[in-house]
């Protein structure tokens, strides 16, 4: 997938402390777009776009997966089309 310009974005991330693209890898930026989620939760709101070789093996029934690095899973919620509406992804 490559990374889309989501609407409305109100920051660019960029690697983490401590990434090294020599052992990690590349880490481009990703912009987003902050908005609340619940009293005092914010959600970050990214886009992305499936190449065609992606569409095909969606269309065939392949999964979508996301993957975390680190040892604990922070809230997260996959969409097509549209983000969810605010308050609409449980923390």
């Amino acid at each position: 997938m490559e990374i889309g310009r989501v609407q409305g974005a109100t920051r660019n991330l960029g690697a983490p402390a401590g990434w090294d693209p020599a052992t990690d890898g590349h880490c481009g930026g990703l912009p987003i777009r902050d908005e609340p989620h619940s009293p005092g939760i914010n959600q970050m709101v990214s886009a992305w776009l499936p190449m065609p070789d992606e569409l095909e093996r969606l269309a065939a029934g392949a999964p979508i997966y996301l993957v975390v690095l680190g040892v604990t899973h922070p809230p997260v919620a996959l969409t097509i089309g549209n983000p969810p509406p605010i308050g609409e992804i449980d923390p």
